[in-house]
């Protein structure tokens, strides 16, 4: 089940955030109602999915310095020449450097059941959401005395375009910083122009019931993250997955494509080999 809710429509409620910034004051939120036609019987997958945005694009893949993700002091204060434009601002070095932090989608979505006149808020995890070598083993903060991570990222500056530092994402110690589980799904670039990522878990709680019920939702969004500027679409995207796996028709697709090719590249070449293949190929050598 997904919703677009960028806002271009006329009719959307997210039509008025259509143009905002990264750094409006206050921010713009908007609600949208569905209704969920079937139960979510298994724990459900909430994705943040983006359209036209281009992650695999060489200067991009390759504006980071993961040295300074590791936690590496000396690459925090003097980060890499690949993070330019984005290395340092108003002379002091930028924590995290590079185009695809400062890119970082900081959306904020929250969902509620409404059950005739109860709104119920739906519990979204947002620890579990990275791979497990990504946060332990490619991200690190800095090391130093104590675990005050103002004081270890003293001297750097946040992204341009973020609202607030990387020490400050997040309230509790185990999920702030460059271990940010945000964050680190961010960093894991994508392939194609149209994704998603992975933003929050809904557990289930109770084996007698379904995860989500059938029934009246809605989506409060903090929308703080422009993509009309370059035509791009947001979407937020609720999800299960069987034995198999989840459900993603790229695979299937790219599996039937160059089967269909192999197959008719075997028929063309089966043809000419019957109709050329026979031919008397020796020669009487004269004496």
């Amino acid at each position: 089940f997904q919703i677009d809710y960028t806002g271009i429509e006329p009719s959307s409620p997210c039509n008025k955030c259509l143009n905002v910034s990264w750094d409006s004051t206050p921010p713009c939120t908007c609600t949208i109602n569905f209704t969920l036609e079937h139960s979510f019987e298994s724990n459900v997958f909430m994705y943040y999915g983006l359209s036209n945005f281009y992650q695999n694009h060489r200067r991009y893949v390759k504006s980071r310095d993961d040295s300074q993700l590791n936690g590496d002091n000396s690459s925090l204060l003097n980060p890499s020449k690949e993070c330019e434009p984005y290395r340092t601002n108003e002379d002091k070095p930028i924590a995290p450097c590079g185009a695809i932090a400062n890119s970082m989608f900081n959306d904020t979505l929250k969902l509620y059941r409404i059950d005739n006149d109860t709104v119920t808020p739906i519990t979204l995890i947002k620890k579990g959401i990275a791979w497990w070598t990504d946060k332990n083993v490619k991200f690190r903060n800095p090391t130093g005395d104590g675990n005050n991570l103002t004081a270890l990222f003293q001297g750097t500056t946040k992204p341009v375009n973020w609202p607030k530092p990387v020490y400050m994402l997040d309230s509790e110690p185990d999920n702030n910083g460059f271990i940010n589980e945000d964050f680190i799904v961010w960093m894991r670039t994508a392939a194609l122009p149209t994704f998603r990522k992975l933003y929050r878990l809904i557990e289930r709680t109770n084996n007698l019931q379904p995860t989500l019920q059938a029934g009246k939702y809605s989506l409060v969004i903090t929308y703080n993250y422009p993509v009309y500027a370059f035509d791009g679409r947001k979407r937020m995207i609720l999800s299960t997955i069987s034995w198999m796996g989840g459900k993603n028709p790229f695979l299937g697709i790219a599996y039937i494509t160059v089967g269909s090719i192999c197959f008719f590249l075997g028929v063309v070449l089966l043809i000419i080999h019957h109709k050329y293949g026979n031919r008397n190929t020796s020669a009487d050598i004269p004496n």
